[in-house]
């Protein structure tokens, strides 16, 4: 068995052509979504980057592994502890040392590891290659790794290739010479000038005032495609700005194909297991945040997941409500082991085969990185709760109609008591489930609301205030400071 495994960097799948986007970004990652099966509803437990991959890789929640941030106590592995053995067991069964049991030889091209300290992640890999750039890695940087390991290895049985490309994440940088396929296309219609408009009456870090962060800034000349773009003021800055990002898709995409091609000059195509995915998705404008990922949302956890497994009669699509995690079970399983006990992942293996009904009731999924949320999706619905808005105007409780206003425009807590109370009882059973796994942890989140907040934001409330106070939005800081001493007396 060879298995490729296409990581792509903040990639949300409605942008896909395969998941229905209007604009051809992705042609390469859709043939191979016509040959396989797509998992339309698969979401990151942690989010975004560091959590993400921490879940994926050891097989846990960030509520059990400790790392739900990109900062502080909570960007580390949690530790093991007294029951820790000569070789800690949690990593000698994570995701990589699984499939070295399975007699797969794992090579990861990715500088993940080096970008966020996440020294972990080489555990179980026989190769790794760091193209060296933390995370601004360009495909065409990638590439000649990978071209050069297929060359030597691609004939050979029985390895995993782990490809991480980073390209659709900001800051946009694919080059100028590849010029912008989408010149001529609109930008997605959803959203409106009135929306744009209030956007920019509010606040928030990557908010339509400051879609870089919390203070004013203008992009280098090293950044031509983001060409004096320093606000999201109408919608000719909202296509500037989401050329940028779907250029990225399409530059990836573009050395995607050139894999791709490699596998079918040598007939080993066929035969290869082929999984696409991200880490996270990324807001465009959802929630009034730009070109980041910084909710516990659909639109920041929701992932692409494409699998092109040989001689499988799986459906072509599958609505299943699963975690990324779910996928590494379900795959450990398919290749003849038993998932570890310990992990959060789930396999649906048996489910797939069998052709039954599979997939969760609901998810939890988490970010505690540029805000404290937790997020319910179950049935219809998409509930959001805010420990802690990282200096965003969000309230404590969103509810959205996932179907009907998948952009969350249009909040229905005061409309839908009953669906809050429903989806609040969800939470509240995980969260306890998860406590009684390990009873001796402590939830993450706490240490992060301990520590001062989400990394990101955490001591940039007097820089952002004078920022509010610059951009004439005096009246917003109150606010902001309110909630501030709020969060200060609560985590006291």
């Amino acid at each position: 068995m060879r298995i490729l495994y296409l990581d792509i960097d903040t990639l949300r799948p409605d942008h896909l052509g395969c998941y229905g986007y209007h604009r051809n970004t992705s042609p390469n990652i859709d043939k191979i979504a016509m040959e396989g099966t797509i998992f339309t509803e698969c979401y990151v437990s942690d989010a975004p980057c560091l959590p993400s991959r921490a879940s994926l890789f050891t097989g846990r929640f960030g509520i059990h592994s400790g790392i739900v941030g990109h900062g502080g106590t909570a960007a580390d592995l949690r530790l093991t502890g007294n029951t820790r053995g000569f070789q800690d067991q949690f990593l000698r069964y994570n995701w990589i040392s699984m499939l070295r049991r399975a007699k797969l030889y794992p090579v990861s091209i990715s500088s993940f590891a080096e970008r966020h300290s996440a020294f972990w992640f080489y555990s179980g890999w026989k190769e790794i290659y760091n193209p060296g750039f933390r995370g601004m890695d360009r495909a065409d940087q990638v590439f000649p790794y990978v071209e050069k390991w297929l060359k030597g290895n691609m004939q050979n049985d029985n390895w995993f290739l782990h490809v991480n490309f980073w390209d659709p994440h900001t800051p946009y940088r694919t080059p100028m010479g590849f010029g912008n396929p989408f010149e001529n296309e609109p930008a997605p219609s959803w959203l409106k000038q009135e929306d744009i408009n209030k956007h920019r009456r509010s606040y928030g870090p990557h908010s339509a005032c400051e879609p870089f962060g919390t203070i004013a800034y203008t992009p280098p000349p090293e950044l031509p495609r983001l060409k004096g773009l320093n606000e999201i003021r109408n919608l000719n800055d909202f296509k500037q700005w989401i050329d940028g990002y779907d250029v990225g898709i399409k530059y990836a995409d573009e050395y995607i194909g050139k894999i791709i091609e490699m596998f079918k000059d040598k007939g080993t195509y066929e035969d290869t297991m082929i999984i696409v995915s991200s880490d996270h998705g990324e807001n465009q404008g959802e929630l009034n945040i730009y070109g980041d990922h910084a909710t516990a949302c659909p639109i920041t956890n929701r992932v692409p997941m494409i699998i092109k497994w040989p001689r499988k009669k799986w459906n072509s699509e599958y609505n299943s409500l699963i975690y990324q995690s779910d996928i590494a079970a379900t795959i450990i399983e398919g290749l003849g082991l038993e998932v570890p006990e310990f992990w959060d992942g789930k396999s649906f293996f048996r489910n797939i085969e069998a052709d039954e009904k599979f997939g969760r009731n609901f998810l939890v999924i988490s970010q505690n990185a540029w805000s404290c949320q937790r997020t319910v999706r179950f049935d219809n619905w998409t509930l959001i709760k805010t420990y802690h808005t990282g200096l965003k105007n969000f309230p404590e409780l969103m509810l959205y109609d996932y179907e009907n206003d998948f952009h969350m425009k249009k909040n229905k807590v005061d409309e839908k008591p009953q669906i809050v109370s429903y989806g609040l009882k969800f939470l509240d059973k995980w969260h306890k489930e998860m406590l009684e796994k390990f009873p001796n942890h402590e939830d993450p989140m706490k240490t992060v609301l301990r520590e001062g907040g989400p990394y990101h934001t955490r001591d940039q409330l007097e820089r952002y205030i004078q920022r509010l106070q610059e951009s004439e939005r005096d009246g917003m800081v109150k606010t902001i400071l309110d909630r501030e001493e709020n969060y200060s007396i609560k985590n006291q």
